[in-house]
């Protein structure tokens, strides 16, 4: 049996535990994937009696940050984005990386919508955002704007890479595409945009990290334009499948994503 699990302080809103059974019993294999929810001053003890308990955890808000702490080593792509969101751990170290990166990479390739050349504007500038942020750069965007409620106080190492904005200067530009890395409009608080309907006009198209509600309102002033509207939940599997995939130690067949994605989605 394969000992599994997600770290985080407060969890009762997560799918995890379904979506990597789904992935499970595509497979046919065993395992157990808990929700182990820990404040963060318990973090460092925690990691350590994982080291002997279980093959790996995924980790979540308030963590990515604080646990590159208690890792051996962390992959180029953890490191550059300076957030771990899944830890293998092995006989000798514990081992972090981000799949989040994977995963939002693997969303804008299954809906047609590859960043290079193209010019993205970010909403938001937690945890999630630096895995969007990194992957935009990496597939070459032709520009990244980062916008933000109080640029002037965003993290050092985003304005050190990125330029930032505000709301006010979000309406004067034009863009490719428009990602929310925000959680505005997440459920329960289902009535709110993080922008209005101006804004949206000035994109061609939008992507909601949230996935729940499948369609928020954000996506849904996209929608009405007629422009391709993404949320978050084929994200969600693929950077899961691909936290298997490191616990398991084999590539996965990426049709595997669309079909746990089906299984998952009548959770929401």
């Amino acid at each position: 049996m394969i000992r599994l699990g997600l770290l985080g302080a407060k969890l009762g809103h997560s799918i995890s535990p379904q979506i990597h059974q789904a992935v499970a019993d595509r497979l046919g294999i065993a395992l157990t994937y808990e929700r182990l929810e820990v404040p963060p001053e318990g973090l460092a003890d925690k990691v350590r009696a994982l080291r002997q308990s279980c093959r790996g955890v995924n980790v979540t808000i308030p963590h990515k940050v604080a646990v590159l702490a208690e890792l051996d080593w962390i992959s180029p792509e953890a490191a550059a984005i300076g957030a771990v969101n899944t830890i293998l751990f092995r006989e000798d170290r514990a081992e972090g990386y981000n799949t989040d990166y994977f995963g939002f990479s693997r969303l804008l390739a299954r809906h047609g919508l590859q960043p290079g050349g193209k010019r993205v504007c970010v909403l938001g500038t937690g945890g999630a955002s630096r895995a969007v942020l990194q992957c935009l750069h990496d597939e070459g965007a032709a520009s990244i704007q980062v916008v933000s409620r109080h640029p002037e106080t965003a993290p050092a190492a985003l304005r050190s890479r990125f330029p930032l904005i505000s709301y006010d200067q979000l309406r004067t530009l034009q863009g490719d595409l428009l990602v929310n890395c925000t959680p505005v409009g997440m459920f329960p608080n289902i009535a709110a945009s993080p922008v209005d309907a101006a804004v949206m006009d000035r994109f061609g198209a939008a992507v909601d990290l949230i996935y729940n509600p499948a369609q928020t309102c954000f996506l849904q002033l996209a929608d009405r334009q007629g422009k391709p509207a993404v949320n978050g939940l084929y994200m969600l599997v693929a950077q899961a499948v691909r936290a298997d995939e490191i616990w398991l130690g084999r590539t996965l067949d990426e049709a595997l994503v669309d079909a746990v994605v089906d299984d998952v989605r009548g959770l929401l």
